[in-house]
């Protein structure tokens, strides 16, 4: 199926629609020949592109409609998966799903964010942004792992904490805050992967981790370009936002570079969303390889190291 194009990708989707058409076609002399010559002209225009992404152009491609999300990565990559509801005080919020989980025979707690496919999905996620109830339950599980010696790991997707009057006269700062504070002395390995989005306190809330990794097409940032062009501009145009975009620092090799975040997990040609099994291969091994290093720290080590790492960012050298 071919994906849905965006903005800078015409000239991508109409190489992708003839190799299609030429693929569906009843074998014809030098057909062969000529799928070649397209699959080559194909792939190296899409390296070409996606190796120069602007900063705006990889937030429209974290944001991709058909980019795998959490329950995806569930069923394509853990042999198992339990999942836990509630909080125990007000309800069971969508947007951020946890449970055990098993990788590849290691049993962990998976926390991640789930913006939804389908239109009812979406507004039952409200688009992967989380309620005070959604932090108080992640944060009830990664407790729950920490009693029981399993390791947490947490997808990081979505725009933002839901903005709602409701979410903040329920404490949503106060629960962001709190999920940072125990997360920072979690006394079991975290790792944390923004797999889409990252945006404020609403990814921060389950992104305190040993290990911070992020989808090479992802973005993370203290706030999203449209918000900080609506405060800076008053406006968020096309122009204000790329702007902001490039302003904020928000692409995977600014933020590594930066030491924000410890390792950049490689996309498939094209992103994610073209080769969502590729895109899964890849994140697995750099979560198993995270699993092993962490496991070889004792708690001591882990907590000491998680400490300094997040105590050094913003030093200058």
């Amino acid at each position: 199926m071919i994906p849905a194009p965006l903005p800078f990708e015409d000239d991508i989707h109409e190489l992708e629609l003839q190799l299609a058409k030429l693929e569906a076609e009843p074998e014809v002399p030098g057909a062969a020949e000529a799928l070649r010559k397209l699959r080559r002209t194909l792939a190296t225009l899409k390296r070409e592109r996606y190796e120069n992404l602007k900063p705006w152009e990889t937030v429209l491609v974290a944001r991709h409609k058909d980019r795998p999300q959490t329950m995806d990565y569930v069923e394509m990559m853990f042999d198992e998966f339990v999942e836990l509801h509630g909080d125990r005080a007000f309800g069971d919020d969508r947007a951020i799903r946890t449970g055990f989980a098993r990788l590849d025979g290691q049993k962990v707690m998976l926390i991640g964010h789930q913006k939804g496919k389908t239109l009812a999905e979406r507004t039952q996620c409200y688009y992967g942004c989380a309620h005070p109830e959604g932090y108080r339950k992640a944060l009830l599980k990664m407790k729950l792992a920490a009693k029981y010696h399993l390791p947490v790991i947490c997808l990081i997707d979505t725009p933002g904490a839901f903005p709602g009057i409701g979410a903040e006269e329920r404490g949503q700062a106060q629960l962001i805050a709190t999920s940072i504070l125990e997360m920072s002395r979690l006394a079991t390995p975290v790792i944390c992967v923004v797999i889409g989005e990252g945006g404020s306190g609403g990814a921060l809330g389950i992104g305190i981790g040993d290990r911070v990794g992020m989808l090479q097409h992802a973005y993370y940032s203290v706030i999203s370009p449209e918000g900080c062009a609506g405060i800076l501009w008053k406006v968020a145009t096309d122009e204000t936002k790329r702007i902001a975009a490039g302003a904020l620092r928000l692409t995977s090799h600014d933020l590594l570079r930066l030491g924000v975040i410890d390792h950049i997990v490689p996309e498939p040609l094209g992103a994610a969303h073209r080769a969502p099994r590729e895109m899964t291969t890849s994140l697995k091994t750099s979560l198993n390889r995270y699993l092993r290093e962490l496991g070889q720290l004792s708690q001591s080590e882990l907590l000491d190291q998680r400490y300094k790492k997040f105590r050094s960012m913003g030093l200058l050298a």
